[in-house]
């Protein structure tokens, strides 16, 4: 039954929280650099999606890197049409936190990211980051094009070998096309930014990712 499962077992669809009418309210423009974080956003840009645990700490992340136009946290990943966060937090909607990431491959490479995304976390833990339990601080990588799929798989691979080389389990980490992206609500974004001294629960392996060609 829906209320005997944990927040670490994956809802199904059935089960699932039903939709919500409306989107939540979220922020128009980034706090840090004031540009749209819904667009429209300049060409040549490209776009990918992470998830690596709490979203705040994973998008201070990136929102640092020289090349990333703009930042957002949300949830994708699940059944229930527009989450709020109370609800993705109950593990009944199936939906991830993830950080989307909007680009310019001509001054970073998705393979950059890549190596964000290993080194910045344990992708070993299953449905949990660190202190953080439960189905939405998953390991995820969410392509938007065969390339970066193809990328995504061969960096897993070799990420893995240096992971099992330190000791450490089998990745975990789903990788899939990109689902349904739902912005959070106002307050998470940017909120290391706004909140300095906020909860900040992930944490890489110390372990070096050596893929890809680099910008």
């Amino acid at each position: 039954m829906l209320f005997s499962r944990t927040k670490s077992t994956m809802v199904t669809a059935a089960d699932a929280l039903p939709d919500n009418a409306q989107p939540v309210a979220t922020a128009e423009h980034h706090f840090i650099n004031g540009r749209p974080l819904q667009g429209p956003f300049p060409e040549g840009l490209q776009t990918a999606m992470f998830g690596m645990g709490c979203f705040w700490g994973v998008e201070r992340m990136f929102w640092k890197l020289d090349g990333v136009w703009v930042s957002a946290v949300g949830y994708a990943g699940g059944y229930t049409k527009n989450p709020t966060y109370q609800q993705v937090c109950t593990g009944q909607t199936g939906h991830n936190e993830v950080v989307l990431v909007h680009f310019d491959p001509a001054v970073i490479s998705y393979e950059d990211l890549l190596k964000i995304y290993w080194e910045g976390h344990d992708p070993t833990q299953g449905m949990r980051q660190g202190n953080d339990a439960g189905t939405q601080y998953r390991s995820g990588i969410y392509v938007f094009s065969d390339e970066q799929r193809q990328a995504a798989e061969q960096s897993k691979e070799a990420f893995a070998v240096r992971l099992t080389a330190a000791g450490y389990g089998a990745v975990t980490s789903e990788i899939v096309y990109a689902p349904t992206f739902y912005y959070a609500e106002d307050y998470h974004q940017q909120y290391l930014a706004k909140n300095p001294a906020g909860y900040c629960g992930i944490g890489g392996t110390g372990v070096t990712c050596a893929i890809g060609t680099g910008a």
